[in-house]
């Protein structure tokens, strides 16, 4: 998948001079992004992208460490305003804490636009990451410890036609086992490590939905490629198509870099209607 896919977190391992990083805790769901280098407009794009992102894949927090961030005007402010309501509208509400010290002229602004009373700020990502476990446990969900092996893939299925039934969403089951299935063959076959699916539920009632996510071992983000033909035909044994499917089965889906791995998730939503 291209650099500037929608679907991928861009990861580099090491502190550029200008970047955005992200990487997701598989255990609790929760993001973490940190900033790097002056704001200027490259970087206010970079971080907007990632953001965006990242709610995306509706997690149950998100952490922003901004300590090393160059911002001595605090033009960045509006952003993270606009980030924490937008988190706070989402069903379920995203719970979203800023790190970075009350010195900081950022803070000192964000203050005075009155964030102190809906904006939750720390002066350290540990301090953020204590509060942050406690307030938001992740209580209903199901996990499944798989082998390499892409015939673990019925385990998957059967996973998740569990959790639909348990969770009330059987509208969600087929499309849900069809995904959860090409992600686990395709982790099995890629990354060749000891795999986690993880299912759980986002939200209640009619607007309730199912997130999938398998992580792996190999640290390096999946790729979407053009097929290539098998030699029973392209319409039998073409390759490549399972990150596709899911593109197409899920609404929405992406990947995240996870402590000692990956992590590629996929959320189901009741899909509307099309009159007749």
């Amino acid at each position: 998948m291209a650099a500037d896919s929608p679907h991928l977190i861009e990861w580099s391992g090491d502190a550029l001079e200008e970047s955005v990083m992200a990487v997701i805790d598989p255990d609790t769901a929760i993001i973490e992004v940190a900033l790097f280098g002056p704001w200027d407009r490259p970087l206010s794009w970079r971080a907007r992208t990632v953001l965006d992102k990242c709610l995306a894949e509706h997690p149950t927090g998100l952490i922003v460490d901004l300590h090393r961030l160059d911002d001595p005007q605090a033009v960045s402010a509006p952003l993270w305003l606009t980030l924490c309501a937008q988190g706070a509208a989402m069903q379920p509400p995203i719970a979203i804490e800023v790190c970075l010290p009350a010195t900081f002229p950022l803070a000192r602004r964000l203050r005075r636009l009155g964030a102190r009373d809906w904006l939750v700020m720390y002066a350290s990502v540990h301090q953020a990451r204590t509060a942050l476990a406690h307030r938001r446990p992740l209580i209903d969900r199901l996990h499944l410890a798989l082998p390499p092996d892409p015939a673990a893939a019925t385990l998957a299925r059967s996973l998740v036609s569990d959790a639909c039934r348990g969770w009330d969403l059987p509208h969600l089951l087929e499309r849900g086992r069809l995904i959860a299935s090409e992600l686990v063959v395709n982790a099995a076959e890629h990354a060749g490590t000891d795999i986690e699916v993880i299912v759980s539920p986002r939200g209640e009632g009619a607007g309730a939905a199912l997130h999938l996510a398998v992580y792996d071992g190999d640290p390096a983000l999946p790729q979407v490629r053009d097929p290539v033909p098998g030699r029973l035909g392209p319409s039998l044994t073409d390759r490549g198509l399972g990150l596709r499917i899911v593109g197409a089965a899920a609404s929405a889906w992406g990947a995240l870099p996870a402590r000692g791995g990956k992590l590629v998730w996929a959320i189901l939503r009741n899909r509307p209607e099309v009159p007749s």
